[in-house]
């Protein structure tokens, strides 16, 4: 069994090294495969932290009718706060309103004197509500309408900013939706290509592949080296991908922070290059591992 073995890995590798003009192109379409695959990964880590920037801009602001105590107000924070679609409420009370409001008008001079003029706090307290997910602001707009709360309110925000909210929702489920259908695209025309080169590598060794059949070879002694070639290609070619995936990383990483702030694209494309390069290698052997057992398979049928 491992002098069977040996001889698979000991042809698989020379057969890699015999056909080296084929070799080294199959490499090169399966390093592009796996660059578009890494690609999408690091557009899902942007799309992902950009939709999170987007998300903590959005919440619902719920103000509350000037007669309303603030204990009945706390009071209904503090039933918001136990749903399970809501991240985190917080209280704004009319004096903190006030000075907010004061804050952002400094420099208005007609404004600060008309406040300073007024008998009476003419703003009311809110609670400002962030949900886990932007899909669920509706289910917390619903609640907003139950009893106990809506004749204590006078206005909610959440319609004004629905439509914003609900593009939000389409665009986090379309890039969703759109990067799996990529990544299944990439994977079968990448498997095809790698397919097709293999079974010219097959044709190219007929006749030592017809002398190993009529001496009585069996067919995983015929069918290991090709897949030993598949599983060459897919390890350089991950190797490879990052090689030259880093130094267009860290190129385009300082202009993608200039559009999403925060956002350090190298630093975690070198934080977790372990785990891509696992992402690779399985990607990339399991492309050339899948696509060999295949053509060859197809190619002892007939």
């Amino acid at each position: 069994m491992i002098t069977t073995i040996s001889r698979i890995i000991h042809f698989g590798v020379k057969n890699f090294w015999r056909n080296g003009l084929l070799s080294t192109a199959t490499v090169a379409i399966t390093v592009l495969a796996l660059l578009v695959s890494l690609g999408l990964i690091l557009t899902r880590v942007v799309t992902n932290r950009a939709i999170v920037s987007v998300q903590d801009k959005i919440d619902i602001s719920v103000y509350f009718k000037t007669t309303v105590s603030e204990d009945e107000i706390l009071n209904i924070k503090d039933s918001l706060e136990s749903l399970s679609e809501v991240k985190i409420v917080e209280y704004i009370s009319r004096d903190k309103a006030l000075e907010m409001f004061r804050e952002d008008h400094k420099d208005d001079l007609d404004i600060s004197q008309a406040i300073n003029l007024l008998d009476e706090n003419p703003l009311e307290a809110s609670l400002n509500i962030k949900a886990n997910s932007p899909d669920q602001y509706a289910i917390i707009a619903e609640n907003l309408e139950g009893p106990g709360i809506k004749q204590n309110v006078s206005n909610v925000s959440y319609y004004e900013n629905q439509v914003v909210i609900d593009r939000l929702v389409a665009i986090i489920s379309n890039v969703n939706r759109g990067g799996l259908a990529l990544i299944i695209l990439l994977s079968f025309v990448a498997g095809l290509i790698v397919f097709n080169t293999i079974r010219l590598a097959i044709y190219s060794n007929r006749e030592e592949i017809g002398i190993m059949r009529a001496v009585g070879a069996s067919n995983s002694l015929v069918r290991g080296p090709f897949v030993i070639d598949g599983i060459i290609v897919g390890i350089l070619a991950a190797v490879f991908s990052l090689i030259i995936a880093a130094p267009i990383i860290s190129f385009v990483s300082p202009y993608l922070v200039s559009f999403i702030p925060g956002l350090n694209v190298f630093q975690y494309f070198y934080t977790h290059i372990l785990f891509l390069f696992g992402l690779q290698l399985l990607f990339g052997i399991g492309i050339g591992t899948l696509s060999s057992f295949l053509a060859v398979r197809r190619y002892l049928k007939n």
